[in-house]
């Protein structure tokens, strides 16, 4: 019995090396064909990753994952031929594609055939023999380009020797090359959507396919060095001429308007005045739009969602789903100890309690992976907002403190009056003073200057620097825990989540069903389900990065009450390029895949 036992651990340990084996070997091949193919969308267009076994002929053997091929036909004449086409056709948007295959065995003759061919092509024929078909042969070393009778290419190949072959969808040209060396043009003039395809003839003939499982023996990256630089030369040669000027000056509307719509109040008013421009916006609505991103972006959203109904009274009542959406944020940030109505509760020290007075202070959890790096906002604008977080200076708002209402049935309530220090006048120094500290990667970076990339503001007071150095040792005195580790807090909480439940059917019984919130709200409850919510499958909704997609929308919503668009030019201009790319490689136009707007960014 014990014999029988440790058997079946041994094979349980076999089992679960080689299943890991296989996920290293998944993980490698997806990065490589990242790294390769960074245009390519495999959800629209997937790479071929092996062959493909419903689309070859009945004398191909496959094995190992489908990347090993072998003959086991008769082989007697011609008529014995056979071939096997990979699983997907080659996508316009990978700008040069390539692929080896390594001679196993060269069987009885070496009869093999290596290249391209279109869908439909009759597989029980050698790659080149057909119309668009095409083939760099062993036993000849010949080309056939959609005909019978091949053409001078190159040597013969045979077992040990690795093939590759590379398609130019830029220019539709093919090359191949053996053992990692170049043998020039062989076809020119190829049609789109052509499948990776080899073919074999006589008994013992055994290849294995690379599709990108291992690295190759040529430096194809090299080659693509060569043409990404050549197609940006094209890019940067188109000519401007005598519309220099015009395109200046518009590129610098579309940067004045950028730094508005994101609030970057001082350099949006610097630029405005280097490059003789007006600003748009009244200043004190871009510092309203400032704070209330200040807010949400630091973890504050009750507070936010609050300032928010007092500026801009009808917003949220004319947009139930955007409150919803800052509601559900809320339930996050309650869960994990940011948001104000649990930080009061908390029972945290009287200094980290009382830093901003009558109001808790903006708080950075220990940092934490995330579960994954999707937004859990579905259907709404992905733009990223400015990207800092607050730190409110001490002494701008009163006292007290305030409860949610209730979220329950009839109308879409109205929070209470918000503080009577907290008015749509123009905001004082110490609120455009939280600019200075900006967000990196979830961790709070205090900088000296503005950088031109905040309001140009780098003062910081006594009390400020005092907080910011409390902060520094907040995450090692304190655990990770439930709403701050209060059972008032997780209680409040608890209510509030049956609260935003109430609201999620009243949304739904007077405007229908709607997929996306109830996504949100599952997602958002789905935290209480773990012990360690931070590192839990859903974690990643309490990373401090997802305030920025909530920030945005909300930033957005708040722009079109004052009838300015919710998405500046810029991004506009940025996404428009995007897309067009997009349709260039549905298209099949290859260039593409080298005229990254992200290279041109950064």
């Amino acid at each position: 019995m014990s014999g029988q036992s440790s058997g079946c651990g041994f094979l349980m340990s076999v089992v679960v090396h080689g299943d890991s084996a296989l996920n290293e070997q998944e993980k490698e091949l997806n990065h490589r064909l990242r790294r390769l193919y960074p245009a390519v969308n495999e959800i629209e267009t997937p790479l071929p990753r092996s062959w493909s076994p419903k689309d070859k002929f009945s004398y191909i053997g496959l094995s190992q994952n489908n990347l090993r091929v072998h003959y086991k036909g008769h082989g007697k004449t011609p008529k014995d031929a056979a071939s096997v086409r990979a699983t997907h056709p080659i996508p316009a948007a990978c700008g040069v594609y390539y692929f080896e295959v390594k001679i196993i065995s060269k069987g009885r003759d070496g009869y093999m055939g290596i290249g391209l061919s279109a869908q439909g092509v009759n597989m029980n024929r050698l790659p080149g023999w057909d119309k668009h078909s095409y083939g760099y042969h062993g036993d000849d070393g010949h080309s056939f380009c959609s005909s019978g009778t091949g053409q001078p290419y190159g040597p013969t190949f045979t077992t040990g020797d690795v093939i590759g072959c590379c398609v130019n969808l830029i220019n539709n040209t093919c090359f191949y090359t053996k053992n990692g060396h170049s043998l020039g043009i062989a076809f020119t003039d190829l049609p789109p959507n052509l499948y990776p395809t080899v073919g074999l003839q006589t008994p013992g003939e055994v290849v294995d396919a690379n599709f990108g499982q291992h690295p190759f023996v040529f430096d194809i990256e090299d080659y693509m060095r060569e043409w990404r630089t050549k197609i940006q030369a094209q890019v940067d040669r188109f000519p401007l001429a005598e519309r220099e000027g015009e395109w200046q000056s518009m590129i610098q509307k579309m940067v004045a308007s950028y730094l508005v719509h994101h609030s970057y109040c001082a350099t949006a008013e610097a630029f405005a005045k280097s490059t003789d421009q007006a600003v748009h916006e009244e200043l004190a609505s871009i510092k309203n739009r400032q704070k209330i991103q200040k807010l949400v972006l630091s973890g504050r959203m009750g507070e936010a969602i609050e300032t928010t109904q007092q500026l801009y009274p009808s917003l949220l009542e004319r947009n139930p789903d955007l409150l919803f959406m800052l509601k559900v944020r809320q339930f996050i940030e309650m869960v994990n100890g940011t948001d104000s109505e649990v930080r009061c509760l908390g029972g945290r020290s009287p200094k980290s309690q009382d830093s901003y007075s009558g109001s808790p202070r903006p708080f950075s959890s220990p940092s934490h992976k995330t579960g994954g790096s999707q937004a859990y906002l579905t259907g709404y604008d992905n733009s990223c907002c400015n990207g800092v977080t607050a730190t409110k200076s001490p002494g701008s708002a009163s006292g007290r403190t305030h409860k949610a209402p209730p979220l329950g049935p009839g109308p879409c309530p109205a929070l209470p009056a918000a503080d009577p220090s907290l008015n749509p006048q123009p905001n004082t120094s110490t609120d455009v003073d939280m600019e200075v500290d900006h967000f990196s990667n979830g961790i709070t970076e205090s900088s000296s200057s503005s950088n031109g990339f905040l309001n140009g503001s780098s003062k910081h007071s006594p009390q400020t620097e005092e907080w910011e150095a409390a902060m520094e040792v907040e995450p090692a005195q304190f655990k990770r825990q439930l709403c701050g580790g209060s059972q008032a807090a997780i209680e409040r909480m608890i209510h509030f989540g049956r609260e935003l439940q109430s609201m999620s059917e009243q949304l739904r019984r007077e405007c229908g069903k709607n997929s996306a919130n109830k996504k949100m709200l599952k997602d958002a409850f789905s935290l209480l389900a773990y012990s360690d919510p931070w590192s839990s499958p859903v974690g990643y909704q309490l990373h401090s990065i997802q305030r920025e997609p909530v920030c945005s929308t909300l930033n957005s919503a708040i722009l079109e009450t004052h009838n300015l668009p919710k998405q500046p030019p810029l991004a506009r201009a940025v996404g428009q390029a995007t897309q067009c790319l997009s349709v260039m490689a549905r298209s099949g136009s290859g260039s593409c895949a080298f005229a990254s707007v992200d290279h041109y960014l950064h």
